[in-house]
């Protein structure tokens, strides 16, 4: 009978864990990845990592801006092909490979930098030079999904045709909101018409709760979008300390939120903070696997 009732409580979350999904421990990458600390990032509890400072150029090539002191931006897609490099190519790989690693999702976070432009010319197909050159990078770089940090443009159409774009080259889309609620729900609700779980082009909400978004509450934004949210906090820092949280304030604001109204998860900007303040990543990590095991 014992036995029954524990093989049970297994199936049970098992099918939980494969309807619900895994709860989301998420961490933006600032930091040029060839200097960052890979194995900190690959075994302090995170399972997605987002590599910001992907950029398009007018002629749908595809940089990668460096926000390290001593790197260079570099071009990493022209002419559908990647160009960026084989170590660079490694390093980001490397992220989910290995016996030692958390990840299982890599995510270029970008802005809308010409996006609307080229949405209308030459387009959205998927023989075009953007597309392709997505196309390359996602087979180089194992890559997941494309995430929108559009702080300024706020263009509906567009979007959404570069939504559907990434979605028929295999990647999912996100995007990392900190105002304009009525835009980013248009977004959402048109990118992903038609779709239901687990099969949602735009998948994930990483909601910016500090500097301009530091008034956000996740349970607003998740009721507006109705999609469960990834709130991010941003760790101690130099740059705007008083938008930085230690890893004791992080939980408590992590526990709080996702006990008034459960969320997908919780997530960090920015890495290069963590190793620039001497900070933990194990600390920060533990924060995550404790909240949002």
């Amino acid at each position: 009978m014992k036995a029954h009732v524990l093989l049970r409580a297994l199936l049970f979350e098992i099918v939980v864990h494969y309807v619900l999904g895994e709860n989301i421990r998420s961490l933006f990458l600032f930091k040029d990845v060839l200097k960052s600390n890979t194995t900190a990032l690959k075994t302090s509890g995170f399972n997605s990592l987002i590599m910001f400072g992907v950029g398009i150029l007018a002629n749908g090539d595809i940089m990668y801006y460096s926000n390290t002191p001593g790197s260079k931006d570099t071009p990493i897609a022209s002419n559908g092909a990647y160009v960026g490099g084989d170590a660079l190519a490694e390093k980001v790989r490397s992220f989910k490979t290995g016996n030692n690693t958390g990840i299982n999702r890599l995510e270029v976070s970008m802005n809308a930098q010409h996006v609307r432009d080229l949405m209308a010319k030459p387009g959205p197909g998927v023989d075009t030079p953007l597309a392709r050159n997505f196309k390359a990078l996602k087979t180089a770089w194992s890559l997941d999904a494309v995430n929108n940090d559009d702080e300024s443009l706020y263009d509906v159409a567009s979007t959404v045709s570069f939504a559907k774009m990434i979605g028929s080259i295999g990647y999912k889309y996100t995007i990392a909101p900190y105002t304009n609620t009525g835009f980013w729900s248009n977004v959402k609700s048109q990118a992903n018409q038609g779709l239901k779980e687990p099969d949602l082009l735009l998948d994930r909400v990483y909601l910016q709760c500090y500097d301009g978004g530091a008034g956000n509450n996740p349970a607003s934004w998740q009721k507006t979008l109705g999609l469960k949210v990834v709130p991010l906090i941003w760790v101690t820092n130099d740059s705007k300390p008083s938008y930085g949280a230690t890893a004791a304030q992080a939980k408590s604001k992590f526990t709080s939120w996702n006990q008034g109204n459960a969320l997908a998860g919780g997530g960090y900007w920015n890495d290069y903070d963590i190793e620039k303040m001497g900070l933990s990543y194990k600390q920060y990590g533990d924060v995550l696997t404790s909240v949002f095991p």
